[in-house]
């Protein structure tokens, strides 16, 4: 195995930025959205795009995986590595260009996705695709996995709106494809990879047009279909979704679409959510730019954590359509409408025009990971299988025979999501805190792979395969289709550096399973100085309520949100509640070993932390950090002396009482000169607000 010492001194040697082998980083970063953990030896801070070839160089040298991440809300565990980790969002998140005639942008991979929207919003501008998580995530993950997002119905996905990419290959070599600037010609066009690639192409074209592109959302595995003639062999579309496995974004040329005038929401009622993906097909042909799916299931929960004002009055029924059109003319959207409402066979509608109202209803949907992150009996919920997708036409029984298959299995979920495209997000309780856990895990992943398939479903239909679904594709490809995925990794990766283990060559879905095996918490093993009775006394339960999803890396402030004030000042993932979760979880887990809690890597993590509870508020998941950092204070210090400051305000409630015995001695009065003079003066001279100093040497 690579010595750690030695590998982070070559990347210091070459150039590159942030090098950070601590504890502190390695919990820090082993984990993402996912349900894997897996430690990085180093993790990296790139300033320059230039130091990721460098990065890469090492890697190559040493033999050790190179992962590239974002924002790190990546549900199938895309960005967790077991060598070095580079997180481009600390600095390489510069817009370089916006082209408002072009309707372009040209942007680095650490960009957030509003903070694009903020910036060429100046010029009616914004990207299409929005996934829920678009305040955290950055544009380098969304084109790792082509993310999509509730909008991408009408605006298509990542992959629909990328006109060219700046990458560096597994091989080293740079290549300029499509619409970038640099040097090389248009396409990189001389390349002997990309002649390879076109010749690897040619050879399986009926293979390519038959598996490939099935339909919209059918992201798992390669995207292929892009090097079809009659779609121009477009390679900088077909690397969009390949999760970092077969070259590195440096920059990327980004299609741009106007804000719409004018949007309305028409929200329908349905007495199951299986009744409402029923209705969907008839609704595609009016061309709402969102169609979502969501049920009572939800929005109990929503109104149980945030009171029931935060749900607003829906129509009549158990399962919703929130449908959005969008258009420069009111009036023309008001027909839309009336005749969505007319072919949605819906028990009850309601029509929003109020932009407040609407921004309520969406945060119900967007906040959905987190908010079913907890079964109504208060088991944790598990995203092991989270977006599955099928032709819209297939949704509804596709719904009745996965809840009869969650039935089957021993397990609840609350499915939800993009059903206009037939995409299905959904937490699932596995039991992985019981013996057998894990197979039971296992077992229903390869039942529920085979009903995706038997609907020509995907997978995977916008988070990507990673390590939660690579095993599974067999279900949905054949053998030569998986060779070809092969042939094309290793083109790009020849050595296997970059992200290994993702759909080419699978590790197992059970393998580095971060939510398995996790020991528990409660007085009998640890003496804790909290109840935790959400959590059944359990403290780690509680620490992992995160889910990794990242809301507490967003700036909330101009939504009205309070998390995470320490995170907004510094940009760095330690002072994110994220970070902090992902820490303690090692220090109850055991990982940062029998000390932990007096570890250095917890006290830095914690340091910042302002114990404003904004987390216990804004946090989907329902984190309060205050209260862990009060127990990690607690267990730091239990049976030794703390520091001083720690009892004069501990006591502060003894020193209060003791001083309301005695209030003339517990005030103490400053004497002041006998002569008028003074006392005059003592009051503060004429428009002064406060008294002035003792004229004499006495005071």
């Amino acid at each position: 195995m690579t010595d750690q010492g030695d590998l982070a001194a070559a990347l210091r040697r070459a150039g590159v930025s942030g090098v950070d082998g601590s504890a502190l980083a390695r919990a820090m970063y082993s984990s993402d959205a996912s349900l894997y953990r897996v430690p990085p030896q180093v993790v990296v801070t790139p300033r320059e795009a230039g130091e990721l070839p460098a990065a890469l160089a090492v890697c190559r040298e040493f033999g050790v995986p190179l992962t590239m991440r974002g924002g790190g809300t990546s549900i199938a565990g895309n960005s967790v590595g077991p060598g070095v980790v580079a997180d481009v969002s600390r600095h390489l998140n510069r817009v370089l260009e916006v082209d408002p005639e072009a309707g372009t942008a040209l942007v680095e991979p650490g960009i957030v996705q509003a903070r694009l929207h903020e910036i060429a919003g100046a010029h009616g501008l914004r990207f299409g695709p929005d996934p829920s998580t678009r305040t955290r995530a950055t544009l380098g993950g969304m084109i790792g996995n082509n993310a999509c997002g509730s909008r991408a119905l009408g605006y298509g996905r990542t992959s629909d709106n990328v006109l060219g990419l700046d990458v560096v290959t597994g091989t080293g070599e740079r290549l300029r494809l499509g619409d970038v600037p640099g040097d090389a010609a248009p396409d990189a066009l001389g390349s002997p990879l990309l002649e390879r690639l076109r010749g690897v192409a040619a050879e399986h074209l009926a293979l390519i047009r038959t598996e490939f592109g099935r339909f919209g959302r059918q992201v798992s595995a390669y995207s292929l279909e892009h090097l079809l003639p009659e779609r121009r062999f477009d390679v900088a579309r077909a690397l969009v979704g390949s999760e970092g496995t077969l070259a590195l974004t440096l920059a990327a040329r980004l299609r741009m679409v106007r804000e719409p005038e004018h949007r309305l929401l028409v929200v329908l009622g349905y007495g199951s959510m299986a009744e409402a993906a029923d209705a969907v097909p008839a609704l595609l042909p009016h061309g709402p730019v969102a169609c979502e799916g969501l049920d009572s299931r939800i929005t109990s929960v929503v109104a149980e954590r945030r009171g029931p004002g935060a749900v607003p009055e829906l129509p009549k029924g158990s399962g919703w359509l929130l449908v959005e059109l969008a258009g420069p003319d009111a009036g023309a959207l008001a027909a839309t409408a009336a005749r969505v409402v007319a072919d949605s066979a819906c028990t009850g509608s309601m029509l929003v025009d109020d932009m407040a109202l609407a921004d309520a209803l969406w945060r119900i949907r967007e906040d959905g990971s987190g908010l079913v992150a907890r079964t109504p009996d208060g088991e944790q919920a598990h995203a092991g299988w989270e977006d599955a997708a099928v032709p819209p036409e297939r949704l509804g029984v596709y719904l009745r025979e996965f809840e009869a298959l969650l039935g089957e299995h021993g397990l609840t979920g609350v499915p939800y999501g993009h059903f206009g495209d037939g995409c299905v997000h959904v937490r699932i309780d596995f039991p992985f805190g019981r013996a057998g856990g894990t197979r039971v895990f296992r077992d229903f992943l390869q039942d529920a792979a085979a009903l995706a398939a038997r609907h020509g479903g995907t997978m995977s239909g916008e988070h990507g395969d990673g390590r939660a679904r690579g095993e599974l594709l067999p279900h949905m490809y054949s053998d030569e289709a998986l060779a070809l995925c092969a042939d094309v990794k290793d083109l790009f990766d020849p050595d296997g550096v970059l992200n290994p283990g993702i759909i080419v060559r699978p590790a197992p879905v059970d393998a580095d399973l971060r939510a398995a095996r996790v020991p528990r918490a409660t007085r009998r093993e640890l003496p804790l100085g909290l109840a935790y009775r959400d959590d059944r006394g359990d403290l780690s339960r509680a620490v992992h309520r995160c889910t990794g999803i990242g809301k507490c890396r967003a700036d909330n402030t101009g939504a009205g949100g309070v998390m995470c004030p320490s995170f907004v000042a510094t940009r760095e993932e330690k002072d994110s509640t994220r970070g902090r979760a992902r820490v303690l979880q090692e220090v109850v887990s055991g990982k940062l070993g029998p000390d932990g809690w007096r570890s250095e890597a917890l006290h830095d993590v914690l340091d910042l932390c302002l114990s404003c509870k904004g987390c216990a508020s804004d946090c989907p998941t329902g984190i309060d950090m205050a209260s862990y950092k009060a127990e990690a204070l607690h267990q730091k210090y239990r049976r030794k002396v703390r520091p001083r400051a720690h009892y004069a305000l501990g006591w502060l409630p003894r020193w209060t009482r003791l001083a309301a015995r005695a209030p003339r001695r517990s005030v103490r009065r400053t004497p002041r000169c006998r002569s008028r003079a003074c006392v005059r003066w003592s009051r503060g001279p004429p428009g002064s607000t406060g008294a002035g100093r003792c004229r004499s040497s006495r005071r």
